[in-house]
């Protein structure tokens, strides 16, 4: 409660930048309000590593605060979201000591648009796994239950906002870290199209154009607006997202057209199990579209999902190499084996084991599913999936287990990602890790944006998301969708902790 008595979580992000606006609550006492909710649940859940409480204290009291979310407290994702004079870590005691020189394009538009930075939230090292576990800063906790992950690579981001800590936190994407978060923690969730988010000025692309920058949110208004602040045609980017002149936000209150056609699976692209409510979640979604006047069937996307999951593996392991390739340039010497975690070092070793042939044959089959699937969407305005295949699972439960880890500790020190194709570990990372989010993978090697909107919760009590696939650049029927959703009884909002 501010001191006002305003009710701060009774508000999204947009809802509190009209309190400052009206002058009926100060930005410094929203900052505090967060502050005081980190500090409150961020014992329980460890959603927050790195607090900037008085940098955002000093910004809310002396500056003129202009833009769409003047004065409203976020959290920043650590790994890409780098703000000049901060440490950013990626979740790796190996970056412990790395500072940023810079602030990027995402952090300089989000400051325009009058955000504070109360602090930044915890990722897997180097936002690897689709839980949140890193051995530096310990496991974030599922603020549903604390017994259950939040997911990852947002887990951090998406525990601070279904807790109440701020509104809206940053969030990226490469492979289902804003999906599938949003979807453990009942959250909206929205990848945008590849090219509509700045990545610069530090990279011109992130993961081959695969990770995309966004926010999660507890509206899907929030997420709108900020897409509006982060669009851009970025000059020195690699990939630039088809044009949109309008305003997102705008699309939120445009009434959606009847009779669009949506097109459903609820197969796993690996002929894996789909946990009973994963599917549930699904068609109870199907149901709604159909009574609210539109058409939908049953039609799996025409993609090969195992080759999609296999080229999306390629770049993984690719990316993996190279990030622990370019420790160098903090360490000061090449990194070894002790400075990365045992699971780190091996799907590096994987990836100095690809081949730059594997490499490029991997991305033909990005191009090739990109066009299969703007194929599809000439006849489906939507694709629908379950975000996940599972609900979350127990904190700890993915661990490897004793024998899987003295396979990784004696196959790190032969070194021999070569040794590990060959003994077939390349199958058995698709299946074991993947086996639970394996529909998100899709829509970030083809460009496509992508949303987790939460449409259930299960017998047990936690959120189960629902995926929504559009065409490339078409954000706007998304968020048209989503807003249509939103008023529904079935939406399943954030679990609040006061």
């Amino acid at each position: 409660m501010i001191k006002m008595g305003i009710p701060y979580n009774d508000y999204d992000a947009l809802g509190l930048a009209e309190l400052v606006k009206n002058k009926e609550v100060k930005p410094v006492e929203l900052v505090e309000e967060s502050i005081r909710i980190i500090e409150l649940h961020n014992p329980d859940l460890n959603a927050v590593i790195n607090k900037m409480y008085e940098q955002a204290r000093q910004t809310a009291a002396a500056t003129n605060l202009n833009g769409p979310f003047a004065g409203v407290p976020m959290l920043l994702k650590d790994i890409t979201q780098e703000m000049k004079g901060e440490k950013i870590t990626a979740g790796s005691k190996a970056l412990q000591g790395y500072i940023a020189k810079q602030d990027t394009e995402y952090i300089n538009r989000l400051r325009k648009a009058g955000l504070l930075f109360v602090g930044q939230t915890n990722v897997p090292e180097f936002a690897l796994m689709g839980i949140t576990e890193p051995k530096q800063y310990g496991p974030t906790r599922n603020p549903w239950n604390t017994d259950y992950t939040p997911g990852g690579s947002s887990g951090g981001s998406a525990a601070a906002v279904a807790s109440g800590m701020v509104p809206l936190a940053g969030a990226n994407d490469g492979g289902g870290s804003i999906r599938i978060p949003g979807a453990y923690c009942g959250l909206f969730g929205l990848k945008p199209t590849r090219g509509r988010t700045p990545v610069g000025p530090n990279t011109g692309r992130n993961w081959q154009g695969a990770s995309v920058d966004h926010v999660l949110t507890k509206s899907v208004r929030d997420s709108a607006a900020i897409l509006d602040v982060l669009k851009i045609h970025e000059k020195g980017a690699a990939y630039h997202a088809p044009s949109f002149d309008g305003s997102y936000l705008d699309v939120v209150t445009t009434p959606m057209s009847k009779g669009l056609t949506f097109a459903f699976s609820l197969k796993s692209p690996l002929e894996a199990n789909v946990h009973p409510e994963c599917k549930e979640a699904v068609l109870k979604t199907v149901k709604l579209l159909e009574s609210l006047g539109h058409n939908v069937e049953e039609k799996e996307a025409p993609v090969d999902g195992y080759k999609i999951i296999k080229s999306y593996l390629t770049l993984y392991f690719g990316e993996v190499a190279a990030s622990i390739a370019s420790l160098e340039d903090v360490l000061g010497r090449k990194a070894k084996q002790l400075d990365v975690e045992p699971s780190t070092w091996l799907l590096g070793l994987l990836g100095k084991a690809t081949s730059a042939e594997e490499f490029v044959l991997g991305l033909r089959e990005w191009d090739i599913a990109a066009f299969q699937m703007e194929e599809f969407h000439s006849k489906y305005d939507f694709y629908i999936t379950p975000t996940t295949a599972f609900p979350p699972a127990k904190i700890g439960e993915l661990e490897p287990k004793s024998l899987e880890k003295l396979l990784i500790n004696v196959v790190g020190k032969i070194g021999s990602g070569n040794l590990l194709k060959k003994a077939g570990i390349v199958d058995q990372i698709a299946k074991t890790s993947l086996m639970r989010t394996p529909f998100t993978q899709l829509a970030n090697l083809t460009g496509q944006p992508a949303m987790s909107v939460p449409m259930h919760v299960t017998k047990d009590g936690l959120p189960c998301g629902v995926q929504f696939i559009a065409a490339r650049g078409k954000e706007d029927i998304l968020f048209q969708l989503a807003s249509e959703l939103e008023q529904t009884e079935h939406w399943s909002t954030s679990k609040e902790r006061q």
